[in-house]
């Protein structure tokens, strides 16, 4: 049985979020956090900025201020960030079709899907075809050929089907398509949302990332983490001919992200699982979109579509691979009685492992959670669960 880790909490919250601290204290304590941060904004003040524990549990270092970690899918809301910038500046609308921005998607069954179906994760393109590997990944026009000859599963807004990695790689040549500088998404969210809020938060890590800044991840044992998930996923995650399998596990699969050497890789865009950042970067750009997006830009329109319900296909929100209920949004989950998140106008993504990010505009909230202690299953983590119990007895 692994010891709990004595709580090493630094930074600060504002006197009424003392509970907070608390509450991320006995994370360590009570919940097995090994290290992590959390940081919350409210209506554009930071009011919650916590981090502590430990780093890396083979040398025992702290995790720091700056301390980044991998987020999984948590970057696909960060990644839906630049896709509604696109939106706000006229270049995309989020009902016309992908081909009418890139024709050569039209192939293979595809001429009619929209950005938002393609966005909701209801296009039938969870699992690929051809061969993803990282010399395709890094080959933007390659890898745009390979996307344009897909053949989708489903009719498009039939069924949900959740895009583990698949669906980032399709964002990021929408938008190179419709920006006018031809720009990657890691690129462009660097550009456009990273440096002009200064945050610490990657789609693309740079070389020059020391190792001392990011942390390790770790696991409780695999048989522990398969028996988090439903049976059904799981049988379909282990079968070598099943979407799920060739999604997650092995084309491209999500370790596709991790590094030996480097703790993750360098110079390798996976909008959809492989942004690396801090919770303070999480909850700042949440913060703007909460707000009133205006630090961005953000027009009202784009805006009030990010907090409108969740569309559901044609068969309703099961999705076909989670195996479960999930109501996705514009490239967001929105809150549903299987993972509840704020208000129903709220807005996010969580990551595998426990982390969580998202936008709350009833309250003017933005929320981040990361850690590299990797929780198991798909339900909402109890060390995230704890946190958000708290801020909720201050704000409602």
């Amino acid at each position: 049985m692994t010891t709990p880790i004595e709580p090493k909490v630094s930074g600060f919250t504002a006197p009424e979020f003392d509970i907070v601290r608390l509450a991320f204290e006995q994370n360590f304590t009570d919940r097995n956090e090994l290290g992590g941060a959390c940081c919350v904004y409210l209506d554009g003040d930071k009011v919650v900025d916590l981090w502590g524990g430990v780093r890396d549990a083979a040398t025992g270092a702290s995790w720091e201020e700056n301390t980044m970690v991998i987020v999984f899918s948590l970057t696909k809301g960060m990644s839906a960030m630049t896709l509604a910038l696109a939106h706000s500046r006229g270049w995309l609308d989020y009902d016309a079709r992908v081909a009418d921005y890139w024709p050569e998607f039209a192939q293979n069954g595809k001429a009619a899907i929209t950005v938002r179906q393609l966005l909701a994760h209801q296009a039938g393109l969870h699992a690929f075809h051809a061969r993803i590997d990282r010399a395709l990944i890094s080959d933007p026009d390659q890898l745009a050929a390979v996307l344009a000859e897909e053949t989708p599963k489903w009719p498009p807004g039939s069924r949900n089907a959740y895009h583990f990695l698949s669906l980032g790689f399709y964002e990021s040549e929408l938008l190179r398509r419709v920006d006018p500088t031809h720009r990657t998404l890691g690129h462009f969210f660097q550009d456009e949302i990273a440096t002009p809020l200064n945050l610490d938060f990657y789609i693309c890590v740079p070389e020059d990332i020391p190792n001392d800044r990011l942390a390790v991840l770790r696991q409780d044992g695999l048989i522990k983490s398969i028996l988090g998930y439903p049976v059904s996923m799981v049988s379909a995650m282990l079968n070598p001919w099943s979407d799920a399998f060739r999604a997650c596990i092995v084309n491209p699969g999500s370790g596709i992200v991790m590094d030996e050497a480097r703790i993750y890789a360098r110079g390798l865009e996976v909008p959809s699982g492989g942004g690396v950042g801090t919770a303070r970067a999480i909850a700042k750009a949440y913060g703007v979109f909460a707000k009133d997006g205006a630090d961005l830009g953000l027009r009202s329109d784009t805006l009030a579509a990010l907090r409108a319900p969740a569309v559901p296909p044609s068969k309703g929100f099961f999705d076909e691979v989670l195996r479960d209920e999930a109501h996705y949004s514009l490239g967001f989950m929105k809150p549903f009685e299987g993972f509840s998140f704020g208000h129903p106008e709220a807005f996010g993504t969580p990551g595998a492992g426990g982390s969580l990010g998202y936008a709350d505009p009833a309250i003017g909230l933005g929320y981040g959670y990361v850690t590299n202690r990797i929780g198991s299953g798909v339900e909402p983590d109890p060390r995230d669960i704890a946190l958000r119990r708290a801020i909720s007895s201050v704000v409602g």
